[in-house]
């Protein structure tokens, strides 16, 4: 199964960690590194801090040879699509054909007030959405363009350059509802489930199957981000939980966080998570954004590569 590290950047990642972490990732043998695309907290601790997910995204092409990058997910109410579009081709470019566009429709609340962004209701959001989707996959691939609808109106876009990647990478993510399978079907490549048990994999992945086949087009590529937790042994994993349950304040007993999560999370020694990931294979999963929440902790990142 293809692996890939999956950073929250904005639970403060320094640009010195996320060199770090990408030569791990290299180091590792694992595919790419992804991260979130927020400019606050999502656990509402107003300390930490981000970095803006494409400049460092794109920064990071150039001091990486081989790995995939990209969001999961970036949200269209931060953007006017042109400007991400420029973005990411802008990144692709620095990298060398590397990016992948993670895309979604917004949804922390307290982030948009906080930082001015209009935070729509839930179907308008989605209206702006697919307008941005459709404009952004032919930014990357008409020659030429109009585009006019009710948020966005273009006229004679040629978006040049073009990216180096010859079919640029659009990931949607979600729980894969009616109208996100839909519009996935439409315009992406990959669809990307967080934090499913199997159940929740296999039946998303049927959405996404059935929806794709209503478009009359081959399946779209399915992967699931979620959290993991390795170790060498059942000490060294319960000394990497251990740090992850501080970490985040939680009160539960440490057995009783651990136990909550495993339905949903990779844990475990190698073997356990291997366990894990079969069984994902089994489901349908192709490929795997592993959450990795201990931004210093580089030895849990060259686990991660020795999973099989």
């Amino acid at each position: 199964m293809r692996r890939n590290l999956m950073i929250e950047g904005q639970e403060s990642v320094s640009w010195e960690q996320w060199v770090a972490l990408a030569h791990a990732v290299e180091e590792a043998g694992l595919e790419g590194l992804f991260r979130s695309d927020h400019y606050q907290s999502v656990e509402s601790i107003t300390e930490r801090s981000s970095l803006d997910a494409w400049g460092t995204i794109t920064a990071l092409g150039a001091v990486t040879t081989g790995i995939r990058l990209g969001t999961m997910v970036s949200p269209a109410s931060f953007r006017h699509p042109s400007v991400l579009a420029k973005g990411v081709v802008t990144a692709d470019h620095v990298s060398g054909g590397r990016v992948e566009l993670g895309f979604g429709a917004g949804w922390h609340d307290l982030e948009h007030r906080t930082y001015g962004f209009p935070f729509h209701d839930l179907g308008t959001r989605y209206d702006v959405f697919a307008e941005q989707l459709e404009i952004v996959r032919r930014q990357f691939e008409e020659e030429r363009f109009d585009f006019a609808g009710e948020h966005y109106r273009l006229e004679g876009c040629e978006a040049r350059p073009k990216p180096v990647q010859s079919r640029l990478p659009i990931i949607l993510g979600g729980k894969a509802g009616p109208r996100a399978a839909a519009l996935a079907a439409r315009w992406a490549d990959e669809y990307n489930t967080v934090y499913a048990t199997l159940e929740e994999v296999r039946e998303r992945r049927g959405n996404i199957l059935r929806a794709c086949d209503e478009a009359g087009r081959e399946p779209l590529r399915f992967s699931l981000m979620t959290g993991c937790v390795l170790g060498e042994d059942e000490a060294d994993f319960r000394d990497r939980a251990g740090r992850l349950h501080a970490l985040g304040g939680s009160e539960q007993p440490l057995d009783d966080w651990l136990d909550a999560r495993r339905d949903v999370w990779v844990l475990g020694t190698l073997d356990q998570a291997g366990q894990r990931l079969a069984e994902l294979d089994d489901a349908g999963v192709e490929r795997v954004f592993l959450q990795h929440l201990l931004h210093d902790d580089l030895e849990g990142v060259a686990l991660m590569g020795r999973l099989d």
